[in-house]
């Protein structure tokens, strides 16, 4: 589960870097007690941003800063789907309807992603 580590610790240095005032504590807890679920699913996001950015030859990485924010919210608003029967409304919310944190974190992960190879 290396790779969703590296997405979870992402994640975490995007919060703490773009969130407003104090983030919540689930946003921001560590990998080894992050539940499975999460896990399985930032492995999977993780691996989805690497396959695309291997599929187009690298030229991902040439995606403005939102488009590659906007992949990440995707495939992790896939997971939620995958993971919930039912999630709720932030978990699945439209790039747009994201706030601006979220939007600049998702977009942190996307790069980070890429600076792995």
């Amino acid at each position: 589960m290396n790779d969703g580590r590296i997405f979870r610790e992402a994640w975490i240095a995007g919060v703490t870097k773009h969130y407003p005032g104090e983030p919540k504590p689930a946003y921001v807890t560590p990998w080894d007690e992050t539940p499975e679920w999460e896990r399985e699913a930032a492995a999977a996001v993780y691996g989805q941003v690497r396959d695309f950015i291997k599929i187009s030859e690298g030229n991902a990485t040439r995606l403005t800063r939102e488009q590659k924010g906007r992949f990440v919210a995707i495939c992790w608003t896939a997971q939620m789907f995958k993971h919930f029967k039912d999630p709720k409304p932030g978990y699945v919310a439209d790039w747009a309807d994201l706030p601006d944190w979220q939007q600049e974190t998702d977009s942190d992960i996307f790069e980070r992603i890429e600076r792995t190879f």
